[in-house]
């Protein structure tokens, strides 16, 4: 077992050296060979021309289509420096109520990235779909799909452990007073005992319908724009056969917020100090739905720290964070159905061209027709 702190730290001089000899490369466009490059360097520990010495084991450290994802970081407005200064200035966190996966996730200390290990499978898929992550998103900057800015393998005492970095959904400054993962199913969608004796449940799609029936209802332009996002991101998932991806939605309720800071304070409600929010706001569910990544100025107002605002059936203001997540795990299913497409012929027709647009129509109905409203 590869300690936490070696592996942290690993991964962080493994990133400054890729980043770095990046920077030496001129920019160019993206070829179709850029996405299968993988670069391969080894860090001894007393350190070699290339590489500083360090107080870990030996290790090697790989780094998959660093053009292509230079690019993706690019596109998304994140400038190297920036990239490096998160995740290698201060330690990394690493944040003990990871997903069912049971993954590991590091967070930056800045909040901006999240660091999620991931098994062999699922990188493998990630460099398959690059191509197309890649055509969707020049075609589509605004998007709610996870956003990739790496995917990195750190070989150790004989284990491989790969870590892709994305874009960190819910910042750690707000607090989060609901969290939902949303499938727009209902069959044994209900989260488990285990889960909500949690500090900070994830609930599922039964207990989203029995807590919030009404829904939550946005301004028509931003439920327009959501429910716009939703549908291209679902087109791209199911031309990939991706199915089993969910819709994670988190909730701040501003006026609770309020009343628990000032039952807190004792103090009138004009105090509410606000935490600083994500430096850089990279890719906020604002900007998803919105586009315009700020390339230099913030397009938040200051009070919405990136969250989408909308209201609950009472009236109350709420900012919400979302984003489709888990669109690796499918390879199981592509798999599971090319063993078996021959057992699902009927009628002449294999199920498995139903079902990942089956999933996909499923999945944008019940998010906006049931999960969000317009006002």
């Amino acid at each position: 077992q590869t300690t936490s702190s070696a592996l942290k730290g690993a991964i962080q001089l493994g990133i400054t050296h890729t980043v770095g000899s990046l920077s030496t490369k001129p920019e160019r466009d993206v070829l179709m060979q850029d996405f299968y490059v993988v670069e391969s360097i080894f860090f001894p520990s007393e350190g070699s021309n290339l590489t500083p010495a360090h107080h870990y084991n030996d290790f090697r450290f790989k780094t998959y289509a660093p053009v292509a994802f230079r690019y993706f970081r690019e596109l998304f407005g994140i400038r190297p420096d920036d990239y490096l200064y998160s995740l290698c200035n201060e330690p990394l966190i690493e944040l003990s109520n990871s997903g069912a996966s049971g993954s590991l996730f590091y967070v930056s200390s800045d909040d901006e990235f999240i660091i999620k290990k991931v098994q062999h499978k699922e990188a493998e898929f990630l460099q398959k779909l690059l191509p197309g992550y890649y055509m969707n998103l020049n075609q589509n900057p605004r998007t709610l799909l996870p956003k990739f800015y790496g995917l990195y393998c750190v070989q150790a005492g004989g284990k491989n452990i790969r870590i892709v970095v994305m874009n960190n959904l819910l910042p750690r400054s707000v607090k989060m007073h609901l969290k939902y993962d949303l499938k727009g199913s209902t069959y044994k969608r209900r989260a488990s005992q285990k889960e909500r004796e949690k500090v900070f449940p994830t609930y599922k799609d039964l207990d989203f319908m029995q807590d919030i029936p009404d829904g939550l209802f946005l301004d028509s332009d931003m439920y327009n724009a959501l429910c716009k996002t939703l549908q291209r991101d679902c087109l791209v998932l199911q031309s990939f056969k991706i199915m089993d991806y969910s819709l994670l939605v988190a909730i701040h309720n501003i006026d609770l917020a309020q009343r628990e800071h000032a039952m807190a304070d004792g103090t009138s409600q004009t105090d509410m100090r606000r935490p600083a929010a994500q430096k850089a706001l990279y890719s906020t569910a604002m900007e998803s739905i919105q586009g315009e990544a700020r390339r230099g100025g913030t397009i938040e107002t200051d009070d919405q720290m990136g969250g989408i605002p909308a209201r609950n059936a009472k009236g109350e203001r709420l900012l919400l964070y979302i984003g489709i997540i888990d669109v690796l795990q499918s390879y199981r299913f592509v798999k599971k159905l090319e063993h078996s497409w021959k057992a699902l012929v009927h009628d002449g027709d294999t199920v498995s061209v139903h079902r990942p647009s089956f999933y996909a129509e499923r999945f944008q109905r019940f998010m906006c027709n049931t999960a969000f409203k317009k006002i």
